[in-house]
């Protein structure tokens, strides 16, 4: 029996290159990839999937990406075992991608082998991580306090923002109102005791917040 996988990432060169080291191994089909999650979810529509493999910073599409497109995919497909593979490497995200129900959560730094390994636990009915440290190890002293001070929609909506979104935007992706969004945002720099969007930028770097962000002069900077 083959397990069937659809490979969700904005970047082709890494979809070919996954799909390339996954098609030597018998037992696995990859029945579809995706650039963003409008795709992800026309996939899903047509296909039989047991395992997504998606990256966590993937814009573009209807229905967002991070934790809006995961608590979706979590809503839609309750049962849709899924992989996060990123570059991130937080553990207030990694934390609540646990709280969501997501399987699994690997680092794209690891080796092919991991990705393997978890294809196979997940579809046994087990969870797998990335080898980097996760909750219940022993955790960066500072990243432990953050993860309890940032509530995770503050630090959804900081890391969108730090990614070059703009308050209305991200106020549009969730639904709320700017005046929401921007009492987050203003909410979770108080808490951080950040006062200008130029240390918030270098936080979010520090902490691994994005892989994707406006530099200091407000270009983007790509970090992955």
């Amino acid at each position: 029996m083959k397990i069937n996988l659809i490979i969700a990432d904005d970047h082709p060169v890494l979809i070919s290159g996954i799909q390339h080291e996954l098609s030597s191994i018998h037992t696995l089909q990859v029945v579809g990839t995706a650039n963003n999650s409008t795709e992800i979810m026309e996939l899903l529509a047509k296909e039989q999937c047991d395992i997504l493999i998606t990256d966590y910073v993937m814009p573009g599409g209807e229905f967002g990406d991070g934790m809006t497109m995961l608590s979706f995919l979590r809503r839609r497909y309750p049962n849709l075992k899924i992989i996060v593979f990123t570059m991130i490497d937080s553990q207030i995200i990694l934390t609540e991608l646990i709280k969501l129900g997501v399987h699994s959560v690997l680092n794209k730094s690891e080796h092919i082998s991991h990705l393997i390994f978890a294809i196979h636990a997940l579809y046994a009915g087990a969870t797998y991580f990335s080898p980097k440290p996760h909750p219940g190890n022993d955790l960066n002293p500072a990243q432990t306090r953050t993860t309890r001070r940032l509530s995770r929609r503050e630090a959804e909506v900081i890391r969108l923002y730090v990614s070059g979104r703009s308050v209305n935007e991200i106020a549009s992706e969730f639904n709320r109102s700017k005046q929401t969004i921007s009492s987050q945002k203003t909410s979770a720099m108080r808490k951080l005791g950040i006062k200008r969007d130029v240390e918030l930028i270098r936080f979010a770097r520090e902490m691994g917040l994005v892989t994707t962000m406006r530099s200091d002069d407000g270009l983007e900077e790509k970090l992955d």
